[in-house]
């Protein structure tokens, strides 16, 4: 199967007769898939997208570092799946066609969901599609969860934070196989994450690493493997709306304080905490100057300025607080 034609005509007009005009139209309306078999097919063609960027759609670039990228428009009702094979893949495939990828001839077959290349070298191969994608669309990059694992995570995402792109969710796991030097460098560039997820990683050597912070991610931090590190300092210079943080050694008192700061106006962006501890008794020192044991259900809070009010309740080690009025898109 062909990736596009030349002579693909658009409302009766060959893409390549078009003039600017009717390019720039062509690319705000055309799907995003099709744009990039469009794109890959046509050094002109792609010129004129990149040029039509600021009008282009936003979409969301999820990075599975496998094989796979994935191209997700942000209303979810436009997809691209782009592979990446080793160069041997294509004798396997009678249907490929060379194309331009930024800047690399390459193999392509276009396949229903979006395309599969075939490069000398993967990791640059992937570098390459993330690169052209970057020209093209207003992107908002993601990682798949488990691509920590990848070998070729770390020189991909210190590229993509170098040019200072922007990222929906990063996902990690720290533990002693991942060089704690590359840690700190990605995690000074928290401040163009909306998402951090740390993953708890029992099956692997636990870490030393201890992340610093600030900054803190735009939106969210969830951190599930061992928290030890965390203290009240750390804690309190959180600018994260939703903050869920498992196996912390925080004690009640402490627990305690955490509502004490923000009633007195500390964490000014919370509307999500769930903090687990491992040093949380329930019969231990008193949380809203009661011991938890006597707690019902769920407790009600205000700031002492009277300006926000939470719900606040226990699960299991669990200390879980909201904002009421909550926007559930934080």
């Amino acid at each position: 199967m062909k990736i596009l034609s030349h002579n693909i005509t658009n409302n009766g007009t060959t893409i390549l007769g078009m003039n600017l005009r009717e390019l720039d139209r062509m690319v705000i309306q055309t799907n995003c898939c099709q744009l990039i078999k469009l794109s890959i097919c046509s050094k002109r063609i792609s010129t004129q997208i990149n040029s039509a960027r600021l009008y282009s759609q936003k979409v969301v670039v999820v990075l599975n570092l496998r094989k796979q990228i994935s191209v997700l428009s942000r209303n979810d009702k436009d997809n691209c799946e782009i592979f990446t094979y080793p160069d041997s893949g294509k004798r396997h495939n009678s249907n490929a066609q060379q194309v331009s990828i930024a800047c690399c001839t390459v193999n392509a077959v276009s396949i229903p969901i979006g395309i599969k290349t075939f490069w000398k070298n993967q990791e640059e191969g992937f570098l390459s599609v993330i690169r052209h994608l970057l020209k093209m669309f207003q992107c908002k990059i993601s990682t798949g969860q488990y691509c920590w694992r990848q070998e070729s995570f770390q020189p991909i995402l210190t590229e993509l934070f170098d040019l200072q792109q922007e990222f929906g969710t990063i996902t990690v796991g720290l533990h002693e196989t991942v060089d704690h030097k590359w840690l700190n460098h990605i995690f000074s560039y928290l401040g163009l994450v909306e998402r951090l997820e740390i993953l708890s990683t029992n099956f692997l050597p636990p870490s030393t690493f201890i992340p610093t912070f600030p900054p803190w991610p735009r939106r969210r931090i969830i951190i599930e493997s061992n928290s030890s590190w965390l203290t009240l300092d750390i804690l309190f210079t959180c600018t994260c709306s939703y903050i869920d943080i498992a196996k912390t050694n925080l004690e009640n008192k402490e627990l305690d304080d955490i509502l004490t700061h923000w009633k007195a106006g500390g964490l000014p962006n919370l509307k999500y905490l769930e903090i687990g501890s491992t040093k949380f008794k329930r019969n231990g020192d008193p949380i809203l100057e009661m011991v938890p044991n006597e707690w019902e259900g769920q407790l009600t809070i205000r700031t002492d300025d009277g300006s926000k009010t939470a719900k606040v309740h226990l699960r299991g080690n669990y200390l879980v607080m909201y904002t009421l009025l909550i926007d559930l898109n934080f």
